[in-house]
């Protein structure tokens, strides 16, 4: 693996354990697409720093566990729905 990518993965992976960021989220700050961060974290990390994975792992758990509240908050502000209840 060369010394540039070896160097985007760790900071990738730091970076989302430290802020608790998203794959979105950290793609957008290290300019790279989410599928490059996903297959950092996901393949090219554990061959590099197992302790750093299992970190990360349990970080885009949680994420994806709260993606469905996320997606609702976005829906919330995009169209301005405040406390609107859905009529029978």
């Amino acid at each position: 693996m060369r010394d540039y990518i070896r160097k985007r993965v760790v900071d990738v992976s730091l970076y989302i354990v430290k802020t608790n960021a998203t794959v979105r989220q950290a793609a957008l700050v290290f300019g790279v697409s989410k599928s490059t961060v996903h297959k950092d974290v996901t393949e090219r990390l554990p061959r590099i720093n197992k302790e750093l994975a299992e970190q990360v792992k349990k970080v885009l758990e949680i994420n994806k566990s709260e993606r469905h509240i996320r997606g609702g908050e976005a829906t919330k502000r995009k169209y301005g729905v405040k406390g609107a209840s859905r009529a029978s």
